[in-house]
């Protein structure tokens, strides 16, 4: 039986690595954020390489769903962006998902996102969206799911990723803790865009701590409203 992992993140976290620790394993493959085409189609929004998106991906999230349910193998691994599941987006195939939890503060994704993209508003990183999928799951499954935080994972790799593991019921695997640096076949098409540190990665390091400027009001007001959302799950991480 293929047991499948859903990781749901917001933008300018960990997310790309983890997604290479776990491919990192010999049971595992991944899927690089397979709502992305159908989530720029619905909204229209102009995203870093968005021609070259929609022309690899489905633009329907129902054909996105079915791919997902089809994937074999012992492990697969989903990598999520939250804010891609847009409000006509159905979630039922979630419930055959272990679902999982990647937070950052949003004001720290806030400064990180500026600099890729000029334009954000709430929607944008994915908080709201992460809380409510979190929500649904913690009442199907009567307690909260696995949350981790991407600064815990930098700064215990090997205790943060046992414990999700632990988490998740499946072994923990040494060689979640490196891999090789570049590209990989299953990145997702719009790499080149934003995948630049990871592909001159081999594991998980706790980056200098940047001193982020004081954010401008326009996005301290996002920061402040996603804040409540992030320390919901917060409260819940491993």
């Amino acid at each position: 039986m293929t047991i499948r992992i859903a990781m749901w993140s917001g933008p300018r976290n960990i997310s790309t690595a983890m997604m290479r620790s776990f491919e990192n394993r010999a049971d595992c493959t991944v899927v690089d954020e397979p709502f992305y085409a159908a989530y720029l189609a619905e909204t229209g929004l102009d995203h870093p390489m968005r021609d070259e998106v929609l022309a690899a991906q489905p633009t329907d999230w129902r054909a996105v769903a079915d791919g997902l349910a089809a994937a074999g193998g012992d492990l697969v691994y989903e990598k999520h962006m939250a804010h891609h599941m847009l409000p006509g987006f159905g979630l039922d195939w979630v419930r055959d998902c272990r679902n999982a939890f990647l937070i950052r503060d949003p004001a720290e994704v806030l400064a990180s996102y500026v600099a890729k993209r000029g334009e954000v508003r709430l929607d944008d990183i994915g908080v709201v969206q992460q809380r409510a999928i979190f929500e649904r799951e913690a009442d199907r499954l009567g307690k909260a799911p696995p949350v981790v935080r991407g600064a815990d994972v930098t700064a215990d790799p090997r205790g943060t990723l046992s414990r999700l593991c632990d988490a998740l019921e499946i072994e923990f695997s040494e060689a979640m803790l490196n891999w090789p640096a570049g590209a990989r076949d299953s990145d997702g098409v719009w790499a080149p865009a934003w995948y630049d540190s990871v592909w001159k990665s081999t594991g998980f390091s706790t980056p200098e701590r940047t001193a982020y400027p004081p954010l401008p009001d326009d996005l301290r007001r996002i920061a402040d409203a996603a804040r409540p959302h992030y320390e919901a799950m917060l409260a819940h991480r491993l």
